[in-house]
């Protein structure tokens, strides 16, 4: 069967333009005017865009004796409702387990639960030789990209010689390396002197992770990148002083990519500070940032020294989650929610205030974050690629609201915000998962992805 949505106007990575998409089963087989379809969708008055890719969410992930409370049936019924019909999700390789290992329990997770099309990064905390090893393996089996942490010393983090491990067995096998940059020793520091000087509040959590943390340690991490030969993403980047880092470091012909999140652009550190503990809420690492860093972030986008606009979906209920930080902010469940509100927030605040076109949106939300983490079929309205497809009504006004939001958690960061822009449908190779408010798809019938190489990943 095939379906024309008609009347709209499609937005590209380069261009938008009033024009008709066909689609043919799963696939897009025409752009252009003068088509006929079995079944018609109109569009009239909306914005016809590829689906978002979000290449960071955290669904189902174990941090701080608890768990992320968006498992994939939730996160991508939300992922969907806000336009997103691909996320590439972190599998977290446990301290003395296997990468097969929690690569299997990952998938036995998402098997039969997602509503859209999802794959893997993998996380390596642990990198012993015979897991650096098993990294060929992973690449093989499409998991294409290895996330090491630079913070969350004692249970996530690597140090420099385990990182550099990850980075020479990609130049052997192919892959991307994905790095959070916070140096975590001076983080452990500082928040042993705030937590003696009686500094336990969750304003706290961002005066211990300062921006020289992250700018420090995005410098090494290019460093160690630069010596082995191998490109790197910096995820999360949020500040000025990481920025410049990652500039300096494509000035000089380096293959270092990066991107941000929409809370960065969009809250700041002085939502840590609001009355009680109502700050817990927006403890996220590495942290809010002062106000002026939005104006670098934006202009890294517009510069090229960011290519993404990601999430970063990790959410904990406010209530006995956050609360386990009650008294001591090192304690909170670091992590917002946010896979819903990315595009409708992007064009609100971004498109209408100015500081991107909707053209750029699809490139930093869609076409970018397909390239480089090789969903070849993903990213585009043309030919020949899956009709994931949002209908978009830059009209329609609403209030964003836990009470309304589709994420399976009991606050939203951006609660009473006023806003306009919504998807009215979203597509999934060209099945109608989100209408008119309702996800209509059921659980199961999103597909692991196999991702390619990232050209400069190429072993």
């Amino acid at each position: 069967m095939t379906r024309l949505i008609r009347g709209g106007r499609v937005v590209t990575a380069t261009d938008a333009f009033d024009a008709d998409v066909l689609i043919d089963g799963e696939t897009i087989v025409a752009v252009g005017t003068g088509l006929s379809g079995d079944e018609e969708i109109d569009a009239s008055g909306c914005l016809v865009l590829p689906g978002l890719v979000d290449n960071h969410t955290h669904l189902s992930m174990p941090f701080g004796g608890t768990w992320s409370c968006d498992d994939y049936t939730t996160g991508t019924a939300a992922a969907a409702a806000g336009g997103t019909t691909s996320i590439v999700d972190f599998c977290i390789q446990y301290v003395g387990g296997s990468l097969k290992d929690a690569l299997a329990e990952w998938h036995g997770r998402a098997d039969g639960a997602a509503h859209i099309d999802y794959g893997f990064h993998c996380a390596i905390t642990d990198a012993r030789p015979e897991v650096v090893a098993e990294m060929e393996q992973c690449v093989a089996d499409g998991v294409t990209s290895f996330k090491v942490f630079m913070a969350y010393k004692g249970a996530l983090m690597v140090d420099d010689e385990q990182f550099i491990a990850v980075l020479e067995q990609t130049g052997k096998t192919g892959g991307l390396v994905m790095v959070h940059c916070e140096n975590g020793d001076a983080v452990v520091r500082y928040q042993k002197e705030a937590l003696e000087a009686g500094d336990t509040d969750p304003k706290f959590h961002a005066s211990t992770r300062p921006p020289e943390v992250e700018g420090e340690a995005t410098s090494r991490a290019i460093r160690l990148a630069e010596w082995t030969g191998r490109p790197l993403f910096v995820v999360h980047v949020t500040c000025e002083e990481a920025v410049k880092e990652i500039q300096a470091a494509r000035d000089r012909g380096l293959p270092i990519f990066g991107e941000t999140c929409i809370q960065y652009l969009y809250l700041t550190v002085d939502d840590l500070d609001r009355p009680g503990f109502e700050g817990a809420k927006y403890v996220c690492s590495p942290p809010l940032r002062e106000a002026y860093n939005q104006h670098v972030l934006y202009q890294a986008l517009r510069q090229g020294a960011l290519q993404g606009i990601s999430t970063d979906h990790c959410p904990f209920n406010f209530k006995e989650q956050k609360e386990l930080g009650l008294g001591d902010f090192t304690k909170i469940p670091n992590g917002l929610p946010a896979i819903e509100h990315r595009l409708t927030l992007l064009y609100d605040r971004s498109v209408r205030g100015g500081h991107m076109d909707i053209v750029d949106v699809v490139r930093h939300g869609s076409w970018g974050p397909a390239r480089i983490f090789g969903l070849d079929k993903k990213g585009a309205i043309a030919p020949g690629f899956d009709a994931d497809i949002v209908v978009f009504d830059p009209e329609v006004k609403h209030t964003i609201s836990a009470e309304t939001h589709v994420m399976n958690v009991d606050y939203d960061p951006f609660e009473g915000w006023e806003v306009q822009g919504k998807p009215r449908f979203t597509l999934s190779r060209g099945e109608t998962v989100y209408a008119d408010g309702k996800i209509i798809s059921e659980p199961g019938r999103g597909r692991f992805l196999k991702r390619s190489l990232f050209e400069p990943a190429m072993g």
